[in-house]
């Protein structure tokens, strides 16, 4: 009820705004009841105090839903209004009219309560600033969200029951109609529609390509069947000019395979860079279908086909890395889509170079090798694609006569499907044209007007009739001539040299790709370029696989090399040092580059690039010691120079040195000063004794020593300074693993 002390002088100096909304267009046209009573709450508004110069009507959002996902520019309007302290009343019809999400009505409640704004219903006039009618405000608009929420789980809920039965009737592709009974579906009653259909997917099956069968209906000269209004009987069908979309839509709809289907896309909401709440649509991979009914009416393939036509359909895409595949194209690379990179997996592209485009594959991959992208394979294609052929044509000499008959049945059958589909476009044109002249001759002759009308359409339909009739008669002049015994003998005589047949001018390379898929699906080309030879593995369907080895050229030596001994010298180099330091190197040896100039660090990592030399690695974690020279590690452990050379040439000191002839350096470290003792223990022995004891010579006690089997120290003061051994008891032999020193 209302309480007429909420309604002050300063609500009524302001404007009583109503909003007027329906959720849809159809609500608008048949709901008019509903749209007359919001109306008429202007006058409701007169009634509480406001002139009728004071009441403002919203109601350009009729039409669209107050969910929240479409953008409502009266309830925008309407807010700010609010918000400027324009509005001293809102009257709506209730809650669900202003809005049916939480979001926008808690927004509108807010902006109410802080600008002194009433809000007022059916049921009432409320002031959100006030407790209770604020908390009564809130229950109202979660209650109209939950309504919301029901309306739609009760509606979808049905469906999906009623389309989990296959019973749920939606739009039909072009081709189906529904029936009388729940769920029936049949075919179209026009033959020559279901005729064209049932063309489409013959040539595909031929073709084995979306954009090929698309080619050829073009080039017959045919059109295609096109349904504005799904499902309806009689279909209102017309006859246009086959597109590839089309084409492609009926080749990939499991409808056509007598399957039900529910729930392909998925609807989801998102915020897109302007911070706006849109929707899309997505497909969902066939096991995520939440209906999918096989055998469910009568199809114009079965599923096995069906599936089979969506992997090929799949395989004709541009493949994804590391994947074969790709619709066969016209150039003459014959292992276009089936070559792959025996090195990492990956399908090689086709290039063509020189005046007569020889074909050529390469490694899609540019992988980042030191730095830089580089090739895993690249190799030309002609003695390769020869070897591929040759290995073919032996695998399909067997079959090459029972396949020539079977070329020639399918080249008539072809024009056969045409004049088909010419008979049946015949056929339609003349009762296009006899219903014409019905609708002619049941005129008045007063009515000139509409006389006129028809007649001009009967003499259009005459037309398009004498012209298929005449496109017929040229087609059927044009068929094929029979082949009698003695054609069939040449044929076969000539089926069984299969490669006459192959190297024909009039085979063309679309022709010999297409014979090489009928058995191959991979060729992995595996290149040794240094040793000058390929290694091809033939992956035939089956499983079978034949392994080629073939020669291929060698990389040409060019006029200029860079020396061997700095080749070397780079291997060397390049595991302990960056290009930087290795040309300071180089340079300082006095060595040239291939032109007879001074490295730079750029021409370093291009030779380096080049001879597949690894880029240098820094370690991780920096190595323990101080890397001195010889005489500076001789003062560092209290030693002459020529001990420490004969200890490197023993081992039982490790130096480096950056190049053969460069200096040597000792890197300090506290394991080498531990070696290093004024005196020894009694278990470490001289020289002398520890061979004696170990009963091996000198020599291999310190390649032990080298090793790391046998502990060692140096005594650098006393009477008998010198190395020291550890031998131990039980120490085991050196020769044999079994016996004890």
């Amino acid at each position: 009820m209302t309480d007429p002390s909420k309604i002050k002088p300063s609500h009524t100096q302001r404007a009583a705004y109503v909003y007027i909304r329906q959720s849809s267009p159809g609500q608008v046209e048949h709901n008019r009841e509903s749209t007359a009573r919001q109306y008429a709450l202007a006058d409701r508004a007169c009634q509480l105090g406001w002139s009728k110069e004071q009441v403002v009507l919203i109601d350009e959002d009729l039409g669209l839903s107050g969910s929240g996902t479409d953008k409502r520019s009266g309830f925008a309007r309407l807010t700010s209004e609010v918000a400027l302290a324009h509005v001293g009343i809102v009257l709506g019809l209730e809650v669900s009219r202003l809005a049916r999400n939480n979001a926008d009505w808690y927004r509108l409640l807010e902006l109410c309560g802080i600008t002194d704004t009433l809000i007022g219903d059916s049921d009432g006039v409320y002031h959100p600033a006030l407790f209770n009618d604020r908390l009564l405000l809130g229950l109202k608009g979660t209650m109209s969200e939950a309504e919301l929420h029901i309306i739609r789980a009760r509606l979808d809920g049905g469906i999906r029951n009623k389309a989990a039965r296959g019973e749920l009737r939606r739009g039909l592709p072009v081709g189906y109609v529904w029936g009388e009974q729940d769920g029936e579906v049949l075919f179209h009653p026009d033959e020559a529609v279901t005729g064209a259909i049932r063309t489409l997917f013959e040539r595909f099956a031929e073709f084995g390509s979306a954009r090929r069968v698309w080619l050829w209906f073009r080039s017959e000269g045919l059109s295609f069947p096109l349904q504005t209004m799904p499902g309806c009987l009689p279909s209102p069908i017309r006859w246009v000019t086959p597109t590839y979309t089309a084409l492609h839509h009926i080749l990939s709809n499991p409808v056509y395979a007598g399957a039900y289907t529910y729930g392909k896309t998925k609807y989801e909401r998102y915020v897109d860079e302007h911070g706006a709440v849109r929707k899309r649509t997505r497909h969902l991979p066939m096991d995520q279908w939440s209906v999918l009914i096989q055998d469910h009416h009568p199809g114009f393939i079965d599923w096995a086909t069906y599936q089979a036509n969506q992997a090929r359909l799949d395989s004709n895409i541009r493949p994804r890395p590391h994947q074969a595949g790709g619709a066969v194209r016209e150039g003459s690379a014959l292992l276009q889509g089936l070559a792959t990179c025996g090195h990492c997996g990956r399908r090689l592209h086709v290039h063509y170079r020189g005046r007569n485009s020889a074909p050529g594959y390469h490694c899609a991959g540019k992988d980042l090798v030191a730095g830089r992208g580089v090739y895993c394979l690249n190799v030309g294609g002609t003695i390769i694609e020869q070897a591929v052929a040759n290995a073919f044509l032996e695998a399909i000499t067997p079959a090459a006569i029972e396949a020539m008959r079977l070329s020639v049945e399918q080249l008539q059958a072809n024009h056969d499907a045409s004049l088909s589909q010419w008979r049946l476009e015949v056929e339609r044109t003349r009762y296009e044209a006899e219903r014409a002249e019905r609708r002619y001759r049941t005129v008045e002759p007063e009515n000139r007007l509409v006389a006129r009308g028809l007649e001009t359409e009967w003499e259009s339909r005459l037309r398009d009739h004498s012209a298929a009739e005449m496109e017929l008669r040229r087609r059927e002049q044009q068929r094929p001539s029979t082949i009698n015994p003695e054609q069939l003998k040449a044929l076969e005589k000539l089926g069984s040299d299969i490669r006459q047949v192959w190297n024909a001018t009039t085979t063309t390379d679309r022709d010999r790709k297409e014979l090489l898929r009928t058995l191959l699906e991979e060729v992995v080309l595996n290149l040794k370029r240094t040793e000058g030879r390929a290694q091809l593995t033939l992956r035939w369907r089956g499983g079978a696989n034949t392994l080629l080895d073939i020669p291929v050229p060698r990389f040409k030596p060019m006029g200029l090399r860079t020396d061997e001994d700095t080749i070397s010298l780079l291997r060397r180099l390049a595991t302990l040092y960056p290009d930087e330091v290795i040309a300071g190197i180089l340079n300082r040896q006095g060595r040239k580059t291939a032109t007879g100039e001074r490295f730079t660090a750029n021409q370093v990592g291009s030779l380096r690039r080049y001879r597949d030399i690894p880029r240098y690695q820094a370690p991780t974690t920096p190595p323990d010691g101080e890397l001195v020279s010889i005489r500076k590690a001789a003062q560092i452990l209290g030693m002459n120079t020529s001990s420490i050379h004969r200890w490197l040439a023993d081992g039982f000191i490790a130096g480096e040195q950056i190049t053969p002839g460069a200096p040597w350096q000792i890197r300090i470290t506290n394991e080498l000063r531990a070696s290093i003792v004024q005196q020894a223990s009694t278990e470490y022995l001289p020289m002398l004794e520890a061979t004696r004891k170990l009963g091996v010579s000198r020599q291999t006690v310190l390649q032990r020593v080298k090793h790391g089997e046998l502990e060692a120290v140096f005594v650098r003061q006393g009477r008998r300074k010198g190395l020291r051994i550890k031998v131990v008891e039980q120490q085991p032999d050196l020769f044999n693993n079994q016996g004890a020193i």
